[in-house]
């Protein structure tokens, strides 16, 4: 996909005489859980629809999703077999919602996809609704990087634990499966470190940030993984991501505070020694 979005961008740009980018976006693959029916025919409607969520066609003035022509509705699902192009697998789209490859069959795709078109606010047609538990890094189809039940992501994450928890410098790109991947580790590591020095949250509010306790957890949540300093200050209570900065740069300078830790916490730091 992305030698075919860099090279369709390359020639058209030097047919028009244009430049910069042409598609909105890189490539997006997101993995789909199943469920009741195949996931594939509810992504194959949210692509049909897309004309309809950027108001290229108008269901309220009695358009349908064949007005516009640039779709594979009216490039091929409405086509009969000999005009259609022979690489577009239309025949697995019909069987998923139960038409045949009549004239019939295709009518009935297409007034289908326009019932949902008119039936729909423009700005979520054909965006599926989840009755499942959803949290911040779920997709919607537009943004994040999974789509289906929180416990579907925890099965995903466990599977790429030897990729994901592989230790990579700072500065690498990662992806967003990545730093989910990062954040629980991090909640895991806050969760024990807290344990281990005898502190509950609301002992941790109370307690300054450069309380020694928390600088060390700090210190050890930051280098063993990818999570950002803002996110550190706000679970540690430390209030700004400079202010974990700096004494996260005094801890390091300063090894004599590591003494004065209590010896199960100094046990929980050995443990996750960097």
């Amino acid at each position: 996909m992305k030698w075919l979005q860099n090279t369709y961008t390359c020639r058209f740009n030097t047919r028009h005489r244009l430049w910069g980018r042409l598609f909105g976006d890189r490539y997006k693959s997101v993995p789909v859980e199943s469920g009741a029916g195949h996931y594939y025919a509810l992504l194959l409607d949210y692509i049909h629809l897309n004309p309809v969520r950027a108001g290229l066609i108008n269901p309220v003035a009695d358009q349908s999703v064949l007005d516009y022509p640039w779709s594979s509705v009216a490039g091929g699902y409405a086509l009969p077999e000999g005009r259609r192009a022979k690489w577009l697998a239309a025949k697995a789209g019909w069987e998923e919602f139960g038409y045949p490859d009549t004239v019939n069959g295709r009518r009935k795709f297409v007034n289908r996809l326009d019932q949902r078109a008119s039936g729909e606010m423009r700005e979520h047609c054909g965006i599926p609704v989840s009755d499942v538990e959803v949290d911040g890094r779920m997709s919607h189809l537009r943004r994040g990087w999974y789509w289906g039940s929180q416990a579907f992501s925890e099965r995903l994450l466990k599977i790429g634990e030897d990729v994901l928890g592989r230790k990579r410098e700072r500065n690498y790109r990662y992806n967003e499966a990545k730093l989910a991947h990062a954040t629980a580790e991090a909640q895991r590591m806050l969760k024990e470190g807290l344990e281990a020095a005898g502190l509950d949250d609301a002992q941790l509010r109370k307690l300054p940030g450069a309380d020694m306790r928390k600088v060390a957890l700090a210190e050890r949540i930051w280098m063993r993984t990818t999570v950002s300093q803002e996110w550190i200050a706000e679970k540690l209570w430390m209030r700004s991501a400079p202010n974990v900065s700096q004494l996260l740069k005094r801890w390091k300078n300063q090894p004599k505070f590591r003494r004065q830790l209590p010896s199960q916490f100094k046990r929980f730091l050995s443990k996750y020694a960097a």
